[in-house]
């Protein structure tokens, strides 16, 4: 591969095994003039392993405005930057974004070198629908925080992925078990590509008890993938007296208004109710 000066490369690093890192990725890191890592004391167990030896610098969730900038400047100057991760592709629950930001508003290119990533891998294990799905990264930290996340996706009818760190995991499932219904189907996947790897699919309430049962369920790095709602298709229409009471209601009061007492009259959901006012009013 020809050197390409003032570009900068976003390279996909192994999650685990080693050997998950493309022929393009080792050329890559071996030919820029530098690698900006998220931690360059893990990034040089990887570097080692193949024999790279580039310089490199420190770019984390701490320093990243101020560095950022700085390696704008030096990318300006024609040299070549390797963007990467402690593990997976950058970016996704990591730093990098606001140097991606910067050198896509300076009208320099970013080059994605793709390879692992947790999410995506998780998913491909999964079993569950991933035709759509929404990628959350790392649930809230307090519980309160939590129980609303999860309140707030609990109708979603498309398949949702979080990340979770060892010391949460148990404390995340017992908030999604208080919010979701137990016989709701997820996937817990841990340690992916790892000596340990574990890919459990189950229900919440079974997942819930291997959890608090296995000590080794509370260790390593999870990616917890939850099935979509089935939603009633019946609470998806609204019958002609309902359309009627709403079109009442939009001759005399805003959208606003008119809908928030249709909800109290016919007990629709808001959003039915809000999407119908809307045609309603376009058709007007």
């Amino acid at each position: 591969m020809v050197n390409q000066c003032g570009k900068l490369y976003v390279v996909a690093t192994p999650i685990g095994n080693l050997g998950d890192i493309s022929f393009r990725a080792v050329e890559t890191l071996k030919q820029v003039d530098l690698i900006a890592a998220e931690d360059t004391r893990h990034v040089g167990m990887l570097l080692q392993h193949y024999g790279i030896s580039n310089k490199r610098v420190s770019l984390h969730q701490h320093n990243e405005d101020k560095a950022s900038q700085v390696l704008l400047e030096k990318l300006q100057a024609g040299l070549s930057i390797a963007l990467v991760s402690d593990a997976g592709t950058p970016l996704l629950s990591d730093p990098g974004m606001p140097l991606v930001k910067l050198v896509k508003e300076a009208g320099l290119d970013v080059v994605p070198i793709p390879g692992a990533c947790a999410l995506i891998a998780a998913l491909s294990a999964a079993g569950l629908p991933v035709s759509q799905f929404t990628f959350e990264g790392f649930t809230p930290r307090t519980s309160s925080a939590r129980k609303t996340f999860f309140s707030e996706r609990a109708l979603s009818p498309v398949t949702w992925v979080v990340y979770e760190s060892s010391h949460r995991i148990l404390a995340c499932l017992q908030d999604m078990a208080a919010v979701l219904p137990l016989d709701r189907e997820i996937v817990i996947a841990r340690e992916l590509t790892k000596l340990h790897e574990t890919i459990v699919k189950t229900t919440l309430a079974k997942a819930l008890a291997l959890v608090e049962s296995d000590e080794n369920m509370r260790k390593g790095e999870f990616v917890v993938i939850v099935d979509g709602a089935v939603i009633d298709k019946s609470e998806q229409e609204l019958s002609p007296e309902h359309l009627r009471i709403l079109a009442v209601l939009l001759k005399e009061c805003s959208i606003k208004t008119a809908v928030a007492l249709a909800v109290e009259i016919t007990g629709v959901r808001k959003k039915l109710l809000y999407q119908a006012a809307l045609a309603m009013q376009g058709e007007a």
